[in-house]
């Protein structure tokens, strides 16, 4: 059972979610955000700048760091409205977790909120919510993104291979940005995987992906921080379709998931849900053979038991 304890944080009124082995802040003068997570006392996996910790009220956004919830497509000044004021926080019943609510933001109509529960000492469920206050539709996407720290390593997968002859139709896109230099040394291609040296950045670079396996991984010493989401298929999702995009610039990473792209009628809400987990003592995953001998089958029989506990938990309801 985790612990829920009133913290500072910098400067800021914190809530903190303890297990056993993690530790996670989310401050109240801003957000909704997490701003960190630690595994076993270890530093805080997620990037912060700062500069801009510790602050509120100020009249533009700020990245601070940490995880937030946006909603896609990216057009300014839409997704750049600040959060640079107090939240709410509430426990979610049983004290798994908590619930952190954003008041609506004023240019946009949209709310924003999330819950984190914590499964077990070092698995989470985080469950974005957006809800349309206007009094029309809204197009968005809901879109979740972490940025992981400047010393680390991310791994990305790609679907299984099929060999040639099996079939013949194309099985996912890569999608650049305008600004996207593959010769850029960040980028590390491999077979199975795309690789990003996240301290190797020195201008931003921007990729998303369409038809992906739903997980991302990102090795550093302190441990290794996998996010996993559904990815549905025969939707449409923003940026030429892409359920996942990743961001790097010279102090982070950002791995961000896409929920599909809708129309948000007036009064409704969109959920994304995500699945975090803390794992220690993984091999850093740069090259080939530890991606797929050491690396990946930890991640897979992560999500297997996952999977495993949703289908028990859909059952149980049901009866």
């Amino acid at each position: 059972m985790p612990t829920i304890r009133s913290t500072s944080y910098k400067g800021w009124n914190s809530l903190a979610l303890v297990t056993d082995r993690v530790e996670l802040i989310i401050p109240l003068d801003i957000g909704p955000r997490v701003i960190s997570c630690s595994l076993d006392g270890g530093p805080n996996l997620f990037a912060t700048v700062a500069a801009e910790l510790g602050k509120t009220g100020e009249a533009d956004w700020k990245i601070r760091g940490g995880h937030r919830l946006w909603h896609a497509p990216e057009v300014p000044p839409r997704n750049y409205q600040p959060d640079n004021g107090p939240i709410t926080a509430t426990k979610l019943p049983g004290g798994k977790g908590l619930r952190v609510d954003q008041p609506v933001e004023e240019k946009t109509g949209i709310r924003k909120s999330f819950t984190i529960e914590a499964l077990s000492d070092t698995d989470f469920k985080v469950t974005h919510s957006l809800k349309n206050e206007n009094m029309w539709a809204v197009e968005l996407s809901p879109w979740a993104l972490t940025v992981m720290a400047r010393d680390s390593y991310t791994a990305i997968p790609f679907n299984p291979k099929i060999a040639w002859g099996k079939t013949l139709v194309p099985d996912y896109a890569m999608v650049p940005w305008t600004y996207t230099d593959f010769t850029d040394p960040v980028w590390d291609f491999h077979r199975d995987y795309i690789g990003i040296h996240v301290a190797k950045s020195t201008q931003p670079q921007k990729l998303g992906l369409t038809n992906f396996p739903g997980w991302a991984a990102n090795w550093q010493k302190g441990g290794t921080f996998v996010k996993y989401w559904a990815v549905k298929t025969g939707v449409p999702y923003p940026d030429f379709g892409c359920s996942f995009e990743t961001y790097v610039c010279d102090f982070m990473n950002e791995l961000e998931s896409l929920g599909p792209l809708q129309k948000l009628e007036p009064g409704a809400t969109t959920t994304l849900v995500e699945y975090w987990g803390l794992f220690d003592n993984l091999p850093k995953p740069d090259k080939d053979s530890i991606f797929s001998g050491k690396f990946r089958p930890v991640i897979d029989a992560w999500l297997h038991k996952l999977k495993a506990e949703k289908v028990r938990a859909k059952a149980a309801k049901s009866r």
